[in-house]
């Protein structure tokens, strides 16, 4: 986004609640004829973040700190920029008090709060955090920042990581360690060829991209070369980027890297709310407790796995996570797989039905999962669906013709992305786990 305050939207300070309840920023503006405005880079008083921004900036204003009672007085204009996500946030409010430097960001201001990422100038880059721009002792590639919260930044680093896996430590080991097991580093000590170099230069381009705020751009590029991939029929390249696109998009969708000082308790009710909503959607007359998602994730039918990821209440409850090792052998078969999966996980009585089932695939797998469920006395109150990737089709038990998500209500959009998501990231896991192990053996 470029950074111009054109792309604020202004409201005045007796216009609070016309402020939206989403993530994003938010910052104060000085009145014109105020002679400390002087020191006011463009009238920029203070720029913050927040999970929720109506919340955020009332606590300003009902509930002020000293620093408050300070710069409100001055305030003649509220301005605010909608994000999306918690990651954007954090990172368009790095920029932006970096190029305005608002008077009374005092932390930013002070020498020892800097938070910086910084990237060595080495064959196989170092990323790590510092606390000021390092320009003496260290060749740096580039530092990024300044951020004004480290514990946020800390947590954006390590979900970053699990999309583009960098080197952490300070000397090159002589074997790999835990974070090549983990998927967080692609163990640059290890490498031989030309064409592994390669893919760390990639990850650190495309992570300093996304900490610059050009995450669209990476995606792009991510696209293109996927496209380039499936053209040259080089599958299993264009999957690893494909699970690396879905796996950024994800994090940025659901990272709550935010502390409560943005109103922390606003996404649960939201969730909830898109629960019903999405009950409403679905036409069920009980409501919905709990969604159950389900993915296969194989090369060639190799090492293919199922996975079980369970929603209830609004989040994510992996303590009910299952994962299932495919047992059927022969050709890849994604709708004999998921026959499999849910045959194995309906004879485990113990475990609560959901009220939704979302399957990873189109039309033969929802028919597959319809043919294995209804064969016994399940549940009325239950509803099949399946979610196509490529353009995101919604199939629906009962229904001929598919719904596009884009042409649903964005909290039920939403739910339904992160179920998705999440039961192809834990398939994914458990796969490479397996495909590590025999590797190893």
């Amino acid at each position: 986004m470029p950074l111009n305050t054109k792309n604020f939207k202004y409201i005045g300070l007796k216009n609070i609640e016309k402020l939206p309840n989403t993530t994003g920023i938010y910052a104060f503006f000085a009145h014109r004829s105020s002679q400390r405005q002087r020191r006011c880079k463009s009238g920029f008083l203070y720029i913050g973040k927040a999970i929720n921004i109506k919340n955020r900036v009332k606590n300003h204003i009902n509930q002020p700190t000293f620093k408050d009672n300070i710069f409100v007085p001055e305030t003649k204009k509220i301005g605010f920029i909608a994000t999306g996500s918690e990651i954007e946030a954090l990172i368009l409010e790095a920029s932006l008090i970096k190029k305005y430097q608002p008077k009374y960001n005092t932390v930013w201001r002070d020498g020892k709060s800097h938070n910086y990422v910084s990237i060595t100038k080495e064959e196989f880059p170092r990323v790590f955090i510092s606390h000021q721009l390092l320009t003496i002792n260290y060749k740096l590639l580039t530092s990024i920042g300044p951020f004004i919260d480290g514990k946020s930044l800390k947590q954006t680093l390590r979900v970053l990581r699990k999309v583009f896996p960098f080197r952490t430590c300070n000397k090159l080991p002589k074997k790999a360690c835990l974070y090549k097991e983990l998927g967080l580093c692609l163990a640059p000590c290890q490498f031989k060829v030309q064409s592994e170099k390669l893919k760390v230069k990639k990850n650190i381009n495309n992570l300093t991209a996304v900490l610059r705020g050009q995450k669209k751009l990476v995606v792009k590029s991510l696209q293109k070369e996927m496209a380039l991939s499936s053209h040259q029929q080089d599958f299993e390249k264009a999957k690893v980027l494909r699970d690396q696109i879905f796996a950024l998009n994800n994090v940025f969708s659901h990272s709550h890297i935010l502390g409560k000082e943005g109103g922390n308790l606003l996404p649960r009710r939201k969730e909830v709310s898109s629960f019903q909503k999405l009950q409403k959607a679905l036409n069920l007359k009980n409501k919905i407790k709990r969604i159950e998602g389900y993915d296969i994730s194989n090369i060639q039918g190799q090492e293919a796995t199922g996975s079980m990821v369970v929603f209830e209440n609004g989040r994510p409850n992996k303590k009910e996570y299952r994962k299932f090792k495919i047992k059927i052998t022969g050709k890849p078969n994604d709708t004999a797989m998921i026959k499999e999966i849910l045959f194995r996980r309906l004879k485990h009585k113990e475990w609560p039905m959901p009220q939704v089932m979302l399957i990873d695939g189109g039309k033969g797998q929802l028919n597959a999962a319809i043919e294995i469920v209804r064969r016994g006395s399940s549940p009325v109150n239950l509803k099949i669906v399946a979610l196509a990737k490529r353009q995101n089709e919604l199939f629906i038990e009962g229904k001929n013709k598919p719904v596009l998500l884009k042409n649903l209500p964005q909290d039920i959009s939403n739910l339904i992305l992160q179920v998705r998501n999440e039961s192809h990231r834990f398939a994914i896991t458990y796969h490479k786990k397996l495909r590590n192990k025999t590797f190893f053996n």
